[in-house]
């Protein structure tokens, strides 16, 4: 197999004409220039130089060889300016996965900061509410995920890295003129009796936080209805035939006919992150997407 480093050094003796020049401008000695040809010339089964005069020339050999080196050369370097701009951020592009009310809520604006900060980097965004939040990290389909963790301890998972992006409370949506109405904060227990709309029917790390709080208030909801998403189960609601939880940040606009209370004895809360892998958590593009995300957050956190 030819050896890349020796074509290089063919290349200089070729370009100079001689090998005591090739030897000057790669620093090394003439003498070692010579053993690096002899050993080309064994690899590739032909000789490549021969003389002229005090310098030098190619064969045939040589000449394609050369060319080739030439070649391989300027895509060397190609490939060392593009690694040196993906390692700064200027160019590239990052797979983003995230759920629904995320990509509603963080997601737009923390694109835009970001944008501005590395606009030669593309973004893939894809919405995705798996039963597993980490899974297209791990498959290697995703660069970074946010995702809902369960449970007060930090999450953690073999190669993977999580960024806590902000806390987001469940709030009880009643209909308007419900016996509840009059309580600024409700305990979850008091829902126990009532029929519940559903608004998440399939597995995921948000259905299992209401499920687990209402586990730990002593009961089982009641769904009476599958609604799907936050907006349909608010007119559920609304229309009277049940009461519903649903993120803070999945209420951005509120149905005139429901009521919004806060909750306690437990309160639900999505503990929101964005997961990357080890591998990546130290590139600049990775850095400034989670500062956006970090910035988006706190402004969610503050309405």
């Amino acid at each position: 197999m030819l050896d890349v480093r020796r074509m290089r050094v063919l290349l200089a003796v070729v370009s100079t004409g001689s090998v005591s020049s090739a030897a000057a401008n790669l620093g090394y000695t003439p003498s070692a220039i010579s053993q690096q040809i002899s050993v080309l010339e064994r690899e590739a089964g032909l000789t490549l130089l021969q003389k002229a005069g005090r310098g030098v020339r190619p064969t045939a050999a040589g000449r394609l060889l050369a060319e080739h080196a030439a070649v391989i050369t300027n895509k060397l370097a190609e490939a060392e300016t593009a690694l040196a701009d993906l390692r700064a951020g200027r160019t590239g592009r990052m797979r983003i996965t995230y759920f629904t009310t995320a990509g509603a809520v963080l997601v737009p604006p923390a694109v835009a900061e970001f944008r501005s900060e590395f606009p030669a980097t593309a973004l893939d965004l894809t919405v995705t509410d798996p039963e597993d939040p980490l899974q297209e990290v791990r498959a290697g389909r995703a660069d970074l995920a946010i995702t809902v963790q369960l449970g007060d301890e930090e999450p953690s998972a073999p190669g993977i890295r999580f960024e806590h992006l902000l806390d987001d409370p469940y709030r009880a949506v009643l209909p308007k003129g419900h016996a509840l109405a009059r309580q600024r904060v409700v305990d979850l227990a008091q829902l126990a009796d009532q029929p519940w709309v559903d608004n998440e029917p399939l597995p995921g790390q948000c259905r299992e936080v209401v499920l687990e709080s209402c586990r730990s208030a002593g009961f089982q909801p009641d769904f009476a209805v599958q609604a799907g998403e936050y907006v349909s189960a608010q007119g559920f609601v609304a229309a009277g035939l049940g009461v519903t939880l649903i993120p803070a940040m999945g209420l951005g606009a509120v149905n005139p006919s429901v009521l919004v209370r806060k909750l306690r004895n437990p309160e639900p809360v999505r503990r929101i992150y964005a997961a990357t892998t080890e591998a990546d958590a130290e590139n600049p593009a990775t850095l400034g997407l989670l500062r956006a995300l970090r910035a988006a957050a706190s402004a969610a956190a503050a309405r």
